[in-house]
C-alpha cells in the first residue's frame, strides 16, 4: 500500500546522503525541505522531495495533507529501564530534603528497592505496566526504544525482564532494541561477597541470555559503590566474548575512567557523562562512539549538566534520550529532554532533533534503517502540529504530535 504526506512546512530529512550519525556542527543540518512530500511503499521510504515535484501516486493511495505542520523521523529513545515494578515517590521527596542519591541507596532504596518489587511482579504484571509506558512514548512520537533489565538481578529475574521485552517487541508497535544490565547493582544477597556476583554474571547470566538471544546490548553501571572499572571491563569483556554490543553507564557521579573503558572496548555508546574527563572525551571522539547524554536525569536529581557544548563542539555524535526508570527520571516525554536540553545544555533545536533521531539509531547500531527520512530507509515518521522544527522544544510540555506512522502503517492519530 502507498502513503504518501504533502505540503508539509517542513520535511526534516535529517540526512539526504545516507550518513549513519552526525558529529559536531553538522548536527545542525538537517536537510529540511520546504512544503515537502514523502511517499512511502509498504514499510519503506521510496521518495522525498518538493510537493510541486510529487510523482504520480497509485491508485488506492493514502494522501495525508500536512499543511501547517512538519514531518520528522521517527524519535528514538536509546537509554531507557522500561521494565520495573512499584514507584519511588517517596525517594523524590527524600532528595528535596536534602539526601543525595547515594545516601538513599546506603539506606536500602535506589535500585534494589526496585529489584524488590520486580522479584515479586509476575512477567504479566510487568509486561501490562511496560506496556502503558510504551504507548505514551509512542504518542510523543517514539517509534524505536532501548529496554534494559536490571530490576531482577537473578539469572532468573533478569531472564524474566528480557522475556518481557522480546514479547512487547511481537505485541506492540515501538520496536524494542533489549540490554542486559545485570550489572545496574550489586543485589544485598551478594552485598558482602561481589567477587561472586560478578563471577555469576560473567558465567551464567550473559551465556544463557546470548545463547537465548534475549539481548542485542549488554550495558553495566561503571560508577563508584556500584562496578569498578576492572569489574565493568570484565563484564563487559565477557559479553563482547558472546557477541553481544556494549554499552556504559560512565562518570555519571564521578570521573571514574567508564568514558575510556567505553573507548577501549568499543561500546556502541557511553551515557550520562556528566564527569566525563577530557581524557575521556577524546578517547571517545577517536573510538566514534556515540555520547548519549540524559538530562532529564540531571534535571531530577538536580545535578549539573553533562557538557553537551563542549562534546558537540570536540566533534562528537551526541545522542539524547529519556532514562525512563523509577528512580531518577520518571518520563517517557522525550522531547521535553529536548528542552531541558536546550535551555540548560545551550543545545540548539537543530542538534536536539539529530540527537533524538539518526544520532539515536546509531547509538542502537540501526542508523543504516532508521533515524532519518530518505529513499530505502523504513518508513518510521511523525507528523507534528507545528510551524517549524524549533518549535518543538520553544513551546514545551504539550504533546505536538498529529499523527505517528511506524514502517508505513499510521499507528497513532489514524
Amino acid at each position: 500500500m502507498s502513503l504518501a504526506i504533502i505540503h508539509a512546512n517542513q520535511v526534516v530529512c535529517v540526512s539526504q546522503s545516507g550518513e549513519r550519525l552526525k558529529r559536531g556542527h553538522a548536527m545542525r543540518d538537517l536537510a529540511v525541505i520546504e512544503d515537502g512530500a514523502v511517499v512511502m511503499e509498504d514499510d519503506n521510504i521510496i521518495w522525498t522531495g518538493p510537493t510541486s515535484r510529487l510523482p504520480s501516486l497509485p491508485d488506492g493511495s493514502r494522501v495525508i495533507d500536512a499543511s501547517g505542520k512538519i514531518v520528522l523521523p521517527g524519535l528514538v529513545d536509546s537509554h531507557t529501564h522500561l521494565i520495573f515494578a512499584g514507584h519511588r515517590a517517596d525517594e523524590f521527596e527524600q532528595r528535596l530534603q536534602g539526601m543525595s542519591y547515594q545516601e538513599i541507596a546506603a539506606k536500602g532504596g535506589g535500585i534494589n528497592s526496585t529489584v524488590r518489587h520486580v522479584r515479586q511482579a509476575s512477567a504479566a504484571e510487568l509486561k501490562e505496566q511496560a506496556s502503558r509506558r510504551l504507548q505514551r512514548m509512542l504518542a510523543f512520537g517514539i517509534t524505536t526504544v532501548e529496554v534494559k533489565s536490571g530490576y531482577g538481578l537473578t539469572p532468573i529475574d533478569e531472564l524474566k525482564c528480557l522475556r518481557v521485552i522480546a514479547e512487547l517487541n511481537q505485541t506492540q508497535p515501538c520496536e524494542l532494541a533489549p540490554t542486559l544490565m545485570g550489572a545496574h547493582e550489586i543485589p544485598p544477597e551478594y552485598r558482602h561477597n561481589r567477587d561472586e556476583y560478578v563471577r555469576l554474571l560473567c558465567h551464567e547470566m550473559i551465556p544463557t541470555v546470548a545463547a537465548e538471544g534475549l539481548a542485542e546490548f549488554c550495558d553495566v553501571f561503571c560508577e563508584q559503590g556500584v562496578f569498578s572499572v576492572a569489574e565493568s571491563e570484565r563484564i563487559l569483556g565477557t559479553a563482547k566474548d558472546h557477541g553481544l554490543k556494549l554499552k556504559i553507564h560512565a562518570d555519571e557521579f564521578t570521573p571514574l575512567g567508564g568514558a575510556e573503558l567505553a573507548a577501549r572496548l568499543g561500546a556502541v555508546s557511553a551515557d550520562h557523562l556528566l564527569h566525563v574527563t577530557d581524557a575521556g572525551i577524546e578517547a571517545l571522539n577517536e573510538a566514534g562512539t556515540v555520547a548519549t547524554l540524559l538530562p532529564g536525569t540531571a534535571f531530577s536529581l538536580g545535578l549539573h549538566y553533562a557538557p553537551a557544548r563542549k562534546l558537540i563542539d570536540r566533534g562528537l555524535p551526541v545522542a539524547l534520550a529519556t532514562d525512563c526508570n523509577p528512580g531518577s527520571c520518571m518520563s517517557e516525554n522525550l522531547p521535553l529532554m529536548g528542552t531541558i536540553a536546550c535551555t540548560q545544555m545551550k543545545m540548539l533545536p537543530a542538534e536536539v532533533i539529530a540527537a533524538t533521531t539518526l544520532n539515536a539509531a546509531a547509538a542502537l547500531g540501526r542508523s543504516e534503517r532508521i533515524g532519518s527520512i530518505e529513499p530505502g530507509k523504513q518508513a518510521d515518521l511523525v507528523i507534528f502540529d507545528a510551524p517549524s522544527y524549533s518549535y518543538l522544544p520553544y513551546h514545551f510540555g504539550v504533546n505536538h504530535a498529529w499523527k505517528v506512522i511506524k514502517s508505513g502503517r499510521v499507528v497513532v492519530g489514524a
